[in-house]
């Protein structure tokens, strides 16, 4: 795993789970050729991440639906670009990549207008801008299979110069399916949480969780990127760790 999305930057009033990003990093101790990114949502967070010098990319949430970015973020669509381009910039100086996260991009629980051109004009402002690494994220898990693959296809496809990832949010019946499909789309960047474990506190009342590394790494075999055996079993003894540790 290269990607670690490691701690969120965010005012510990709202998020107090996070009010320590900057100890738990220091004890990271992260190795040279991994990426580590720190979750930001305004110009404050994003200093307190270049402060660390751990973080080497910079995560921001962004949404076309106005009122997730209200909940999570307090911002308005407009608000929310000026905000991530001014990060964007703080980022580029301090030589940090960033990653842009496109909340509910399938589909949003609170009537927001919501279609597939609207999310294809999204991550066109965002590559536009310089953004190369986006996912799409699935916040509430409402899409299914088939509108994965309509969604995913499109826009990999278009947008060959950036890493087009997903960040999906199942039932634990049907997290391989959508795994198979954003693959099948063209996706090759997979957001995934040990034991499936977290969610975003500012979507909606009954979330459904995370997908678990386990299931993308078993559900990746079926397609030949990973080999059989001994990963999968490394990730569910790390599992059974946690479990034990926090039960």
């Amino acid at each position: 795993f290269k990607h670690i999305d490691a701690a969120s930057f965010v005012s510990p009033k709202a998020v107090p789970q996070m009010a320590d990003s900057e100890k738990v990093l220091e004890q990271l101790n992260a190795p040279d050729d991994v990426e580590i990114i720190g979750v930001v949502v305004n110009e404050r967070g994003a200093e307190r991440a270049i402060t660390t010098k751990c973080v080497t990319t910079l995560g921001y949430p962004y949404s076309i639906s106005e009122t997730f970015l209200h909940k999570n973020q307090n911002h308005t669509l407009v608000e929310s670009l000026k905000v991530l381009e001014s990060i964007k910039t703080k980022g580029d100086k301090a030589g940090l990549g960033i990653v842009v996260y496109i909340s509910m991009a399938f589909g949003n629980p609170y009537g927001d207008p919501w279609d597939e051109n609207e999310l294809r004009r999204a991550v066109a402002k965002l590559a536009a801008i310089g953004v190369r690494s986006i996912s799409l994220a699935d916040t509430v898990g409402v899409a299914g299979a088939d509108l994965i693959r309509r969604v995913v296809h499109p826009i990999t496809n278009q947008h060959v110069d950036c890493d087009i990832g997903v960040h999906l949010h199942s039932a634990p019946g049907e997290a391989s399916a959508k795994v198979l499909a954003a693959y099948d789309a063209g996706c090759r960047r997979f957001d995934s949480a040990l034991g499936g474990l977290g969610g975003c506190p500012f979507a909606q009342d009954a979330l459904v969780g995370n997908i678990p590394t386990e299931s993308v790494i078993a559900a990746l075999q079926q397609r030949g990127e990973i080999p059989i055996g001994k990963s999968l079993t490394d990730v569910l003894a790390i599992n059974s760790r946690i479990a034990a540790q926090y039960q």
